[in-house]
């Protein structure tokens, strides 16, 4: 009798690949890697990568993690990819990428977005139509942007896929997408679930983007199982089975047992994200509030803040601090900075929706300027975003009783206390930090078990395989979260004045 089940997660983020060797059975983690990936930045916003560097470093992480867990890749059962969401990956027909991929970051289709949000009738019409509010970062715009500046590259577009659904095509040669990482796009209907063909039909009515478009499969289908000289290059079983994937967020909810109402999860990574479980698609009346599909059946209503670790790694650049130093200073300064606001919108911000907005400095005086005050001030105001954001989905009937904390600011103890009272909910982060990787791995997983016809739930899976780490556990503390509420009023005040 079997005693492991072996599967392999993989998250495709914009800073690198990670891969975790997780074993359904125990539920334990039994090994990690990782590899590094650049990005391509230019005048205007321009954000893009070499999808080579995607494949190189898969590779790597995957060989990483298959030695540090000390297993062959022969028992390999199962992979799951996370992909970064809303990047436009193009593929001639010959299966050849035919530019570098466009980015969630990359803010260079900001106007082609601007016509299509009018096109659609504003952000009302988008809504209405979609179900969400098309967003510079959102697919659609990169494809109105190829054909109007790079039309010999669009002339041979023969595949559109995102992140994810291309490095599945890498591993199995089958184009296709599943729902949740399919929301991000701007050209899918997030409550019928299809593809919105006429929306294609008005960028290019030749007919040649929709023709281009991968079919669209549920989230506990397999795409396939590996090619052969794939199977060989990664050291990896070939009949491993490639479970259908999904955005990063997707995976992450995942990856956090945010599978059923009540659960949310917060995403302290370079942007921010905050998302909850849906069993209905229930369409916030707010722009900022993406209802996209989730990768576990139901829907995952969703805020994202452009600046969370970006800023505050800025800040601590600037003064060339390591993260000890970093926080040592954040808890050295009182709530609220002494007065100090950092508006952190380095990277114009999305909620609250000021896409052109750049970082401000409020409230300085020849008192209050200490490296300190301007620590805590990064951290408060970027946390201030994401307040900002769930107080959107709890006007959407969203209840919180805990909240998952994951990403790289997840680690750091002054921030989970931070956020525990400025949200006035406890926090809790999972053991293991790499959440959309785990949740891949999770995925993989379930998709193995419907191939083979035992049905393991996913709610039995993430029960198994998702832990809590206790240590982490931070309650709000009454008289911070009375403070924070002054701090956080003070904090809209300065928004309301863009």
């Amino acid at each position: 009798m079997t005693t492991t089940k072996l599967f392999l997660g993989i998250d495709c983020g914009t800073q690198g690949t990670k891969a975790i060797i997780l074993d359904a059975v125990s539920g334990q983690v039994l090994g990690q890697g990782a590899a590094p990936h650049t990005m391509i930045s230019g005048a205007y916003g321009r954000r893009e990568q070499d999808v080579q560097q995607w494949l190189d470093a898969f590779t790597i992480a995957t060989r990483q993690a298959l030695q540090s867990a000390n297993v062959d890749g022969q028992s390999i059962l199962g992979i799951g990819v996370s992909g970064q969401q809303h990047g436009l990956v193009l593929l001639d027909d010959q299966g050849q990428v035919l530019r570098p991929a466009k980015l969630w970051c990359d803010t260079e289709t900001s106007a082609e977005n601007d016509r299509l949000l009018q096109h659609l009738g504003g952000e009302k019409g988008s809504l209405e139509r979609l179900g969400v509010a098309i967003a510079p970062g959102y697919t659609v715009s990169k494809l109105l942007w190829t054909k109007e500046q790079h039309p010999e590259v669009f002339a041979r577009i023969a595949r559109i896929l995102l992140p994810h659904d291309y490095l599945n095509f890498w591993l199995t040669g089958r184009c296709c997408s599943e729902y949740g990482d399919a929301s991000g796009t701007g050209y899918f209907n997030v409550r019928t679930r299809q593809w919105d063909l006429q929306l294609l039909r008005d960028i290019d009515a030749s007919g040649r983007l929709q023709a281009a478009l991968p079919e669209l499969i549920d989230a506990h289908e397999a795409v396939g199982t590996l090619l052969p000289s794939i199977a060989e290059h990664l050291g990896i079983n070939p009949d491993a089975v490639v479970a259908s994937g999904g955005g990063d967020n997707m995976m992450g909810a995942i990856g956090t047992a945010n599978i059923r109402p009540g659960a949310i999860t917060m995403s302290l990574g370079s942007s921010g994200t905050v998302y909850a479980y849906g069993d209905v698609p229930s369409v916030s009346p707010d722009a900022s509030v993406a209802t996209f599909c989730s990768s576990s059946g139901g829907w995952l209503p969703l805020i994202c803040t452009m600046n969370l670790t970006n800023a505050t790694g800025a800040i601590r650049e600037l003064f060339n601090l390591d993260l000890p130093q970093f926080n040592q200073l954040v808890a050295q300064s009182p709530i609220g900075a002494d007065g100090v606001s950092l508006l952190p919108f380095f990277n114009g911000e999305r909620v609250p929706a000021l896409p052109h907005a750049t970082g401000s400095l409020h409230g300085l005086t020849l008192d209050n300027l200490t490296q300190a005050n301007l620590c805590r001030a990064a951290v408060e105001g970027t946390t201030f975003g994401l307040r900002y954001g769930l107080d959107l989905l709890r006007q959407n009937g969203l209840q919180s009783q805990r909240i998952c904390l994951i990403g790289g600011g997840s680690k750091s103890a002054v921030w989970r206390q931070i956020v525990a009272d400025i949200m006035n909910t406890p926090v809790i982060c999972t053991e293991q930090s790499e959440a959309a990787a785990l949740g891949a791995a999770i995925q993989a997983a379930w998709c193995q078990s419907w191939t083979d016809g035992h049905d393991v739930s996913l709610a039995d899976l993430c029960q198994r395989c998702v832990k809590l780490d206790p240590n982490s556990e931070t309650l709000p503390i009454a008289a911070n979260v009375a403070a924070f509420q002054q701090a956080y009023e003070r904090y809209q005040q300065h928004v309301a004045t863009l």
